[in-house]
């Protein structure tokens, strides 16, 4: 099937995406949003913590700026960010919040009615707005409330597989519609991509099982470089066995770490800012006492520490952290007002991803992306939390607005021919056919398992050559395997093995640049931690690395340089 009738299709239906579908609507175009499954139940509802601002409406945050929030994202970034970027994301932050605040988003409050704000990791200032521990679920539910009353379309369980890409313009996508099992094409003038991180790729990880690589895969497989994607992050506070997030907030709120020595050992690592420094130097600091042997030892012979927060009282708990209370009495059986909670570090967060323009444009024509996907770069070398649902909403916005000036201008632009697109559906159609009749031997769950024990074990917070060259050998092994997959069942009508066939590409290839770049970048900044490199490198390193994929090749990686205004790199300090 061929649908021709929208000015913007945008692939994914969280934050970013909604946000990208508000804006263009309101611009007069046409638009359509496709989502492998229901805009609720997109990952960006497991935000917990909060989304930052300079509000000042915290007491000791009188004295925030929009200066003094753009200083800490650099300084966090550990210099990597652009700082164009960061000034466009933070001035927008406060007409962001008031925004959310006008349409319904339920927002806790200070005593007086303001928006409360607590703080967070890295920051100076208390900036960061919430609802509870529930943030991210109550934006989206704001968002998709704002969409349904423009009336916006959404597809849902279609799975995009790939962009249609022409002389280098995007005339939209093409994918599997699941609940026929056909292949369609749905063409349009401009396509955004706002599907989310790739932290699927990794075994122990607080991401969704719907967050894998496909989304940046997609358009690395087109021709649009993925940036900075050595730069990983790994949360401080997951729980033990099932990796499920403990929102920054509850350090934010006064929650301690202490080993089983019963030492707040942070005072080691960051003695001003404790549990409060930023997420790759906190991550660190509890690798390192679990590895030196201060941390206890699991069931399953992995290492961990405790995050207590018995001392903040049974009516802050409730009130502030309901949801992280409920996540430790159904998944631990602990209940934190009363006893410590087992945590570990556990991949989090893609700081790299699809690179973009401050307008959220590819190098490819008609092509956007926004959100955990994209890499504009806000984030640099390490994100602070708080900023990345600012990012969706900001960035998302600006994808829209340009996307729609873009296609709106280009009316009467060609469409890609109907011979390229007929071919193209051809040799889809004889991919997946392939799939199916496959006599293979090799079980993508098989695969898929090794392919994240490898990035756990080789690619993880400390890295160093040996491992690297480890896990870049056995990638290319499960390269050569994947030619070898079977799909046990057929037909394409809600097959999750197809679905999971694909997504295995996507992670070993995506997997392979994370590796790649973490191999060349001989420094150690941000979440990307070279034993064997120990100093940032600001002579060398102080650029955004860009990959490039090659279809019988290793991919190529080359470098530019980041943008700096005002900040110039210095020493982090906490």
């Amino acid at each position: 099937m061929l649908t021709n009738k929208y000015d913007i299709v945008i692939v994914g239906a969280g934050l970013a995406g909604l946000r990208a579908a508000i804006e263009a609507h309101a611009q007069g175009a046409s638009v359509l949003i496709i989502s492998k499954l229901h805009p609720i139940r997109s990952h960006s509802g497991a935000a917990q913590g909060g989304i930052n601002a300079p509000l000042g409406n915290h007491p000791d945050g009188k004295d925030d700026s929009v200066e003094k929030h753009c200083f800490d994202t650099v300084k966090g970034s550990d210099y990597l960010a652009d700082q164009d970027a960061v000034e466009i994301m933070i001035s927008s932050a406060p007409e962001t919040i008031y925004e959310l605040e006008h349409w319904g988003c339920p927002f806790s409050r200070t005593e007086d009615g303001r928006i409360a704000q607590r703080p967070f990791g890295g920051a100076g200032f208390p900036r960061t707005c919430y609802g509870a521990d529930k943030t991210g679920l109550y934006i989206l539910h704001t968002l998709y409330e704002q969409t349904i009353k423009r009336s916006i379309p959404i597809l849902t369980d279609f799975f995009v597989t790939s962009v249609i890409v022409e002389r280098n313009t995007c005339y939209g996508v093409m994918g599997i519609n699941l609940v026929n099992g056909r292949l369609e094409t749905i063409t349009s003038r401009a396509v955004i991509i706002a599907t989310g991180g790739a932290g699927r790729i990794y075994g122990k990880t607080s991401n969704a099982l719907t967050s894998t690589a496909l989304g940046m895969a997609i358009t690395y497989w087109a021709g649009v470089p993925l940036k900075d994607m050595e730069f990983v992050q790994f949360h401080p506070t997951g729980i033990i066995y099932k990796h499920i997030l403990m929102t920054e907030g509850c350090r934010g709120e006064g929650g301690h770490l202490v080993n089983k020595d019963s030492e707040r050992f942070m005072q080691k690592y960051a003695p001003s800012k404790m549990e409060l420094a930023p997420r790759d130097i906190v991550s660190r600091s509890i690798a390192t006492e679990i590895e030196q042997g201060r941390g206890f030892v699991a069931r399953d012979g992995s290492g961990y520490v405790h995050l207590d927060m018995r001392h903040l009282g049974e009516a802050k708990i409730k009130e502030r952290l309901p949801g992280v209370r409920d996540i430790c009495l159904d998944f631990l059986g602990i209940d934190i007002i009363k006893e410590p909670v087992p945590i570990q570090p556990v991949q989090h967060y893609t700081m790299g991803g699809i690179d973009t323009d401050i307008h959220s444009a590819t190098c490819v024509s008609g092509l956007y992306a926004a959100g955990e996907c994209a890499c504009v770069s806000v984030h640099g070398a390490n994100r602070l939390g708080g900023n990345s649902l600012l990012e969706t909403l900001v960035f998302g916005k600006r994808s829209g607005l340009a996307s729609a000036k873009y296609s709106l201008s280009n009316k009467n632009q060609t469409q890609a021919s109907a011979t390229f697109i007929q071919s193209l559906s051809k040799f889809y159609e004889s991919n997946f056919k392939k799939i199916i009749n496959s006599q293979g031997t090799e079980k993508h769950a098989q695969l898929r398992k090794q392919l994240s024990e490898t990035m756990d074990k080789y690619v993880g917070i400390f890295r160093n050559v040996p491992d690297l060259k480890i896990a870049l050998n056995k990638i290319g092994e499960l390269k050569e395997r994947f030619k070898h997959l079977s799909v046990p069942s057929s037909g394409l009508k809600f097959n999750y093995d197809i679905i999971a066939h694909l997504d295995l590409e996507a992670n070993i290839d995506v997997a392979l640049a994370i590796i790649l770049g973490a191999l060349r970048r001989e420094e150690s900044r941000g979440s990307h931690s070279r034993s064997d490199f120990t100093n940032r490198n600001d002579k060398d390193f102080l650029k955004h690395t860009l990959c490039y994929y090659r279809i019988r090749e290793e991919p190529r990686l080359e470098y530019k340089a980041a943008t700096i205004t005002k900040y110039q790199p210095e020493e982090r300090k906490y």
